[in-house]
């Protein structure tokens, strides 16, 4: 094994620890609180969709030898940049993902204090039957195309590659907009309270060596499709960054010195809230 072959597996160990770790601190600190206000449930939710189909992706590409057959057709004989920490990454973020939805579906059996925040807004609930109902269409082009199953016709036709595309764009899309809620709501509160600044400072860490791991495995092939070829893994590590960013500029500039304030909204999407209730 060569340097760079050593340095991306370190990279790889660290940024799984660091992203593993990052999903402990937001429901602990709930938990300390025995309530989520100051969060809402549209974070966890999206997550759960993400990452059950940011695993099944991850399986397919690791474990298919038809998937990996058509990706090396379709990228000039290249493999996937998928690793075994991928999946058990993805597995254990979507396991922690759901436990932390249940402190907002059900916070009776978590003993917490209620909260509005823990329905989830319209919009959300859109982006999830939207996102299902596009990998629903995918998947029957892909049924109705003869060479479905082709390796020599993967270039050019709908074969189960773009199937598996299809369900690990619905991670990308939800990573692209999954912090925007509460930022949104942090932004209106102007506090950053009930938020674990912990966890994002550990998905900083994580975004940063992923993609620093994946540079250096598309280098070692001298062929940057392990990029291209693998487009979710990517943007996960920049746009994960860039909200990072904005969190951490909220919590240590601009509501540095908030206090929980006494009827502190509780929802993002008020004017949700005021719908359903008009």
């Amino acid at each position: 094994m060569g340097f760079l072959e050593f340095l991306s597996a370190v990279f790889g160990i660290v940024y799984f620890t660091a992203w593993s770790v990052s999903f402990y601190p937001q429901p602990l600190l709930s938990y300390r609180r025995k309530t989520t206000s100051g969060t809402t449930v549209d974070f966890p939710l999206l997550n759960c969709l993400g990452f059950a189909a940011y695993l099944a992706s991850n399986m397919a590409f690791y474990y298919s030898p038809l998937i990996r057959a058509q990706y090396a057709a379709r990228y000039k004989g290249l493999t996937p940049t998928v690793a075994f920490n991928d999946i058990t990454f993805s597995a254990h973020a979507l396991v922690l993902s759901l436990v932390m939805t249940s402190q907002y579906l059900y916070p009776r059996a978590w003993g917490f204090a209620p909260s509005k925040g823990n329905r989830p807004s319209r919009f959300v609930l859109g982006i999830c039957s939207g996102c299902i109902l596009g990998v629903a269409a995918v998947m029957s082009i892909v049924l109705g195309s003869p060479e479905r199953d082709s390796t020599r016709e993967a270039v050019s036709s709908w074969v189960w590659l773009d199937a598996i595309y299809a369900i690990s764009y619905v991670k990308l899309i939800v990573t692209v907009i999954k912090y925007t809620p509460q930022a949104i709501f942090n932004y209106r509160n102007r506090s950053t309270r009930g938020w674990s600044i912990v966890g994002i400072l550990l998905d900083l860490s994580g975004g940063i060596l992923s993609i620093a791991q994946q540079s250096i495995d598309s280098y070692l092939q001298r062929d940057w499709s392990g990029i291209t070829g693998n487009p979710v893994k990517f943007a996960l590590g920049n746009v994960s960054i860039m909200y990072d960013l904005i969190f951490i500029t909220q919590h240590y500039v601009l509501y540095r010195d908030a206090e929980e304030k006494p009827g502190e909204r509780d929802s993002l999407l008020d004017a949700d809230e005021e719908s359903r209730i008009g």
